[in-house]
């Protein structure tokens, strides 16, 4: 018996008007019990259902699957990424770029920190399953590569001195933002 298309999913790559790149799923979403690969299909202007997603999603997605493997203690941001953490801000894409391939799959390529003594090989065959997992389970799409780069080794005061930065950046902010919403709601 012939399957019919609709019963498949479709993926499509689409540049969007800033030229960063969408992925489109349309057609009925794949279970993942279901082995058969995702078909590259071209822009499918007839489809009736779509799925798209932006880049930053499946970044954030990686970085979030990112942050829980062991000896994994941070991510390693480009420039924006400094400027950001300079006036307090973080992003959950931090150390994430993805790329999509032709064939409508996505390539990741991801920079991270760990901690010392740690065995890098083996981080990186658990990046590369959690990221597997959470992509192909959130999303259905396939990842048709995993590019993971070690920008530091920290020692364990570092990462002790980096996380207590981070929870007085945090509480700060918690204080400031609790005495703006108490400024506010003063003057109603």
């Amino acid at each position: 018996m012939a399957q019919d298309t609709d019963e498949k999913t479709k993926t499509t790559a689409q540049a969007s008007e800033n030229d960063a790149q969408d992925i489109k799923v349309t057609g009925k979403p794949k279970s993942m019990s279901n082995n058969e690969d995702i078909e590259a299909a071209e822009d499918d202007d007839n489809s009736e259902d779509s799925l798209t997603f932006s880049n930053g999603v499946i970044e954030k997605i990686v970085a979030l699957a990112v942050r829980d493997v062991p000896g994994v203690v941070g991510m390693k941001g480009g420039w924006v990424s400094r400027v950001q953490d300079a006036f307090g801000a973080t992003s959950p894409r931090k150390g994430v770029t993805v790329e999509v391939t032709p064939d409508a799959s996505v390539r990741v390529n991801i920079s991270v920190l760990i901690e010392y003594g740690a065995y890098a090989p083996q981080i990186f065959e658990d990046v590369k399953k959690a990221v597997v997992k959470q992509v192909m389970g959130m999303t259905g799409l396939q990842v048709a590569g995993v590019n993971l780069r070690i920008e530091d080794v920290l020692t364990p005061e570092e990462v002790k001195r980096r996380k207590a930065d981070a929870d007085r950046l945090e509480q700060q902010d918690s204080a400031e933002s609790a005495e703006a919403d108490k400024s506010e709601k003063t003057e109603e």
